[in-house]
């Protein structure tokens, strides 16, 4: 099951609190850099890229240089508070921080919308066939490519290829 985006303003700052918290416990800091990165990425309730987000931001940090938003996304990356698209070069903000761990994401190749999505019992087997080709997998995530529900209801049929 998907985990529910924050779409209220209260439930983003229960997700910042939720970050913020969970960075302390660690021993680590969400700077306000870091921290608005975060909130953008929320707000958005989509994938952003690097330069995007940095246009987002610029309106409260006028500073900001796209070496300071990459350093807050690769700390916010390794923290588990965002996720690193490569199906797309984006980020998106992990809904689900301090939850369960989730091993899925379905990201939507037209829009950017992404899901967060736990089956371990798929993961073991994708892991199994990994191994078999002599490979190991180095991240416990996977990506899948895929069109939304919205974007699929918007694009013309024969655009959409086998499998749709």
């Amino acid at each position: 099951m998907p985990v529910k985006k924050p779409s209220s303003a209260a439930a983003i700052a229960a997700t910042l609190s939720t970050a913020e918290s969970l960075c302390m416990q660690r021993g680590k800091r969400l700077t306000p850099i870091r921290r608005k990165v975060l909130e953008t990425l929320l707000v958005q309730q989509r994938s952003v890229k690097a330069y995007e987000l940095l246009e987002l931001i610029r309106g409260d940090q006028q500073g900001a240089a796209p070496p300071t938003v990459y350093r807050a996304l690769d700390f916010l990356v390794e923290e588990g508070l965002v996720h690193r698209l490569d199906a797309i070069n984006a980020w998106t903000a992990c809904l689900d921080a301090a939850g369960e761990p989730h091993d899925l994401l379905v990201v939507c190749t037209q829009c950017g919308s992404v899901a967060e999505l736990s089956d371990p019992e798929l993961s073991r087997q994708l892991a199994r066939k990994v191994a078999e080709s002599g490979f190991m997998l180095s991240g416990h995530e996977t990506e899948l490519r895929a069109l939304c529900r919205e974007c699929r209801r918007l694009a013309p049929s024969h655009a959409l290829g086998h499998g749709a």
